[in-house]
């Protein structure tokens, strides 16, 4: 797993322009969730900043798994083996164990998980997460480190027993 430091939206912008998913649409497909229903009322910050990222946590994990699939033959022509490089684990399949490790974290503390949904998927600061939780910093700071190391053992522990 790469750091978590980096907010998914910098990371995406650091991606090449053939990319399928570009921050830009993915704010703009968030939105669209968000509002789809007319009646929505959200009840604050953290009720919006939380469920945009739910809302893009779930796009995000939407297009991995699409892309995965056609990746591992979904739809696609048999190719001769000896045509086919084999490559490392890509950024999809990275997201898809965090996402998986953090889904297994709400169970455990779901505040902690929000933080890391506001952090990751939202690239909020550690400030401003706290201000959406109704936190203080040095206590996003500590949950942040403990959800980050939490993660990482997770993940860790998911790849031994693949």
């Amino acid at each position: 797993m790469t750091s978590c430091a980096a907010s998914l939206p910098q990371r995406m912008a650091n991606e090449a322009a053939g990319q399928t998913l570009q921050p830009t649409a993915l704010v703009h497909e968030a939105w669209l969730r968000l509002v789809g229903n007319e009646n929505q009322e959200w009840n604050g910050r953290a009720h919006f900043f939380g469920a945009a990222a739910e809302a893009m946590r779930r796009i995000l994990i939407e297009n991995a798994r699409r892309k995965r699939a056609a990746r591992y033959g979904g739809g696609q022509a048999k190719l001769d083996i000896q045509e086919i490089e084999i490559a490392a684990k890509g950024k999809d399949d990275e997201l898809l164990m965090v996402s998986d490790a953090l889904e297994k974290l709400a169970v455990r503390d779901k505040k902690k998980a929000e933080l890391v949904k506001l952090r990751y998927f939202v690239g909020l600061t550690t400030e401003e997460a706290a201000d959406v939780l109704g936190i203080s910093v040095p206590t996003a700071d500590r949950w942040w480190n403990f959800s980050r190391a939490w993660l990482f053992e997770e993940i860790e522990r998911d790849q031994r027993s693949s």
